[in-house]
């Protein structure tokens, strides 16, 4: 059975998981932790980073673009990066959007700030890097609603890696109850159409010692 080494606050992990999820491809998760810079895990990614996929065959994929891409070349049904060069290219715009500019501006600095430090032990949240987080997510969530107000998904008219990809990120920062929903009717209305599916309810399930979810997390309609 293909295996996927994850970990609970990695919003690349978790979009891997939903995509493998709306594919129909059985697999079995593995978690790792990334700090601890396991051997074991060093050797199948060098880089320490998650996801990676280990297929029964034993080729390793890591990254969440490599596996994504590799995912459509050889499970093509749903697809998720859309139909037709220019709806590709869109669809591949708005994952670098939000792996790139949103996880640098907005997850990055609420997971470092609220978890790693945490678990790490490094010490006290900066305050500053929580209200600079706070500040952009109001941006991105402008930018989720705009996109859904002209178009069925993100990217086009079918679910695609763009609404999988944003939603990865906003879910874990919703696991904490950072995302301030009701003032983003447009993007909680986006986000609750993809939290209902199927392939999301895993995610719903995660649950961490010493730091439940906020009561809303589980809850479909919220």
């Amino acid at each position: 059975m293909t295996k996927l080494y994850h970990y609970w606050f990695s919003p690349f992990s978790r979009a891997i998981r939903i995509a493998l999820m709306e594919k129909n491809i059985e697999f079995e998760l593995i978690l790792e932790l990334p700090w601890a810079r396991r051997h074991d895990f060093l050797a199948l990614n060098p880089a320490g980073t998650v996801p990676v996929m280990r297929l029964d065959n034993e080729l390793i994929i890591s990254s969440s673009y490599a596996i994504s891409e590799f995912l459509e070349e050889t499970h093509p049904e749903p697809r998720l990066l859309g139909n037709g060069p220019e709806e590709r290219a869109e669809i591949r715009r708005l994952i670098d959007w939000f792996d790139v500019k949103f996880n640098e501006e907005v997850t990055s600095l609420l997971i470092t700030e609220k978890i790693m430090k945490r678990f790490l032990k490094l010490g006290v949240p900066e305050a500053s890097n929580i209200r600079c987080a706070t500040i952009n997510l109001k941006q991105h969530l402008r930018y989720i609603e705009y996109l859904a107000e002209r178009r069925n998904w993100l990217g086009g008219d079918e679910i695609s890696y763009a609404d999988i990809t944003a939603a990865a990120h906003l879910s874990c920062l919703d696991y904490l109850g950072d995302v301030p929903w009701d003032d983003f009717s447009g993007a909680k209305d986006w986000y609750a159409r993809i939290k209902s599916r199927p392939s999301f309810r895993p995610l719903l399930k995660d649950l961490i010692a010493g730091l439940p979810p906020v009561p809303h997390y589980k809850n479909l309609d919220f």
